[in-house]
């Protein structure tokens, strides 16, 4: 998103959630000095701006940005290798050994995969069966 980029912030991923009743389009930006509340209603005014020109979601939805904060949802390859040896949460779209949330420690990333450890288990998840993966912070 050029527009993230453009004002100095790194797009760390985009979320569309339409399971409510009004859809929300959440944009996560990253910023090597952090990420304020300012930070975060600057950047959504310039998306809005942009959205309202270009319209590509033709429903009304809610807009939001923020920062991936702790418990950072993982979208890209690269994030996941940045987390190996840190405890996920995965919920899957189909099942895998009759489940479809796993928690457990990132051990591997592959270009189609990722393997983490739960309890001990090696498990191998493709990437085209994760619906959503997010770290899980330690105190």
């Amino acid at each position: 998103m050029p527009v993230v980029e453009d004002s100095g912030y790194m797009l760390w991923g985009l979320d569309f959630n339409t399971a409510s009743k009004r859809p929300c389009l959440r944009v996560f930006i990253e910023h090597e000095n952090g990420v304020s509340l300012d930070d975060c209603a600057m950047i959504s005014r310039q998306i809005s701006a942009v959205l309202d020109v270009e319209d590509p979601i033709s429903t009304r939805y809610n807009l939001e940005v923020s920062s991936p904060g702790m418990a950072r949802q993982l979208f890209t390859p690269v994030q996941y290798q940045n987390y190996c040896g840190d405890t996920i949460d995965v919920v899957l779209l189909v099942d895998i050994d009759g489940r479809k949330k796993f928690k457990g420690i990132l051990n591997e990333v592959h270009e189609d995969q990722i393997v983490i450890d739960v309890d001990g288990n090696k498990i191998r998840l493709p990437f085209s069966h994760i619906a959503k993966a997010k770290l899980v912070p330690e105190f």
